[in-house]
């Protein structure tokens, strides 16, 4: 599926899996900081989300650590989206 209708999805959820202090500093907007050291500690709160799993950081490389864990924990909708500076960009574009 195209990253754009992805994020078009009104159901998608929006991870940030960077520090909260990254967060803090800088963010998507309607996103939720979920630090990747948490990821494994909330499994169920991941599988109770209606709707895609975007999955981001600064880089792509913990998200997709984070999306790898989730599919092999029976979390199909787990996308790596790659850095939010990507991810704020596109939605501000769609604004």
């Amino acid at each position: 599926m195209d990253l754009r209708e992805l994020l078009a999805n009104p159901k998608a959820n929006l991870i940030d899996v960077r520090s909260e202090f990254e967060f803090q500093m800088g963010n998507v907007e309607g996103s939720i900081c979920i630090p990747l050291d948490e990821v494994p500690y909330s499994i169920d709160r991941f599988k109770e989300m209606d709707g895609p799993i975007l999955l981001f950081c600064a880089s792509g490389n913990r998200s997709g650590q984070a999306a790898a864990f989730l599919r092999a924990h029976g979390v199909e909708e787990a996308y790596n989206v790659g850095s939010w500076i990507d991810i704020h960009y596109l939605k501000s574009e769609a604004a």
